[in-house]
């Protein structure tokens, strides 16, 4: 265990140290970090099928797909390589994209979100190299999670590499003591509103629409109606209802003494797979409707909820009973507000079960992963196909 640990831990600091971030947010994609993990795989002899794809800025995005093993069924593990930028440098301790080892903690940007999982996938199918599995063991490096996954499991669900009966493990989420596995998530949608009205001195208000008072009201009226419809309780979920909440704001005006003429704002909407998004949208145009100025709404984001998984499902079934064995711990199924790339999968029809150890500091500064959690997580998946 202290050798595969050494090199575990060299393995993801080599990784990590080759950010993967977005276009959109800045960076150059995945492909340099996929070009590394890809010779680390040839490394130990397996062959990983690549599938690169152009974005919109020239950028190319890479995922890795490997497969092994004679076995009737599929069980696939399916982490991301791709991760956020370093946020505000000044917050950090290290340098982000230069792991630190401190005890039992590994600090980086993206050793949680998801190159823990990324390292976990990876060692758990390296150890069962040489032996019969009970499954084929399946890994999908996947580009593009932090930004909508077109470029990822989207385009590659597209292209004839799953087959039915497939069966899915997302290490995309999770608790620290591993207790908790994900079978539902729910639907998310992200508005942009604008609202148009008329800019004049504020000591003259009657001769002006004020943007900022509508568009106040306007985030009230569909507040108070979409809890009061949408209220449904589902406690596999939390928080156990949909939320609709306001969220960002744009700058309007430079000084105080002006009425505004337009009004920018967000909401983020998350909702129990019981509802239809198109519903909720229908309710907002007709909320819309009743003010006597014009605005805009312009969906910036949309998921709609897939079905969940049943907790008596097959790969939910033997992940339990993994982590029983090898963690001393009965996980609880539930479902969660954010979203994961079991989604697209989940839509498709397949069974996925969303599972990590982890202490859920993704995003942020300092950023860390515990070592034994690594471990145990490994663990966790050879158990699953041997």
């Amino acid at each position: 265990m202290a050798e595969s640990r050494k090199q575990i831990l060299e393995t993801m600091s080599r990784m990590i140290a080759i950010p993967a971030i977005s276009p959109l947010s800045g960076g150059d994609g995945e492909s340099k970090r996929a070009d590394y993990l890809e010779k680390v795989l040839r490394g130990w002899g397996l062959k990983a099928r690549r599938f690169d794809y152009k974005d919109e800025s020239g950028a190319k995005r890479s995922n890795l797909v490997v497969k092994h093993g004679n076995a009737p069924k599929t069980i696939w593990i399916l982490p991301h390589i791709d991760t956020v930028s370093e946020g505000d440098m000044s917050a950090w301790k290290s340098d982000p994209f230069k792991v630190k080892i401190k005890g039992d903690l590994i600090i980086g940007r993206g050793v949680e979100d998801n190159g823990h999982a990324v390292i976990a996938g990876m060692y758990a199918l390296k150890s069962l190299l040489g032996k019969k599995l009970k499954y084929n063991f399946g890994l999908v490096l996947a580009a593009d999670e932090e930004t909508d996954s077109v470029y990822g499991v989207k385009k590659l669900l597209k292209e004839g590499i799953f087959r039915r009966g497939d069966m899915f493990i997302v290490p995309d989420w999770g608790h620290r003591d591993g207790a908790k596995i994900e079978i539902a998530e729910k639907g998310i949608i992200w508005l942009k509103v604008t609202v148009h009205g008329q800019q004049v001195h504020a000591s003259d208000p009657h001769k002006g629409k004020n943007a900022l008072r509508i568009a106040a009201q306007f985030m009230l009226d569909i507040d108070r109606y979409l809890h009061k419809k949408y209220a449904i309780v589902d406690r596999r979920f939390g928080p156990s209802y949909s939320t609709f909440e306001m969220t960002k704001n744009e700058k309007n005006v430079e000084s105080i003494n002006i009425l505004p003429g337009k009004e920018v704002f967000y909401l983020d909407f998350r909702v129990l797979p019981n509802y239809r998004i198109d519903a909720i949208i229908r309710d907002i145009n007709r909320i819309k409707r009743k003010y006597d100025a014009k605005i805009d709404i312009e969906t910036v984001q949309r998921s709609d909820p897939a079905p969940p998984t049943s907790e008596r499902s097959e790969v939910v079934r033997m992940l339990a009973a993994s982590i029983k064995k090898e963690i001393k711990v009965s996980p609880q199924t539930m479902g969660i507000g954010g979203g994961t790339i079991a989604a697209p999968f989940r839509k498709a029809g397949y069974e996925v079960a969303v599972w990590s150890m982890q202490d859920n500091c993704a995003h942020q500064p300092n950023e860390f992963m515990r070592i034994s959690n690594i471990m145990k997580m490994i663990r966790v998946f050879a158990r699953i196909f041997s």
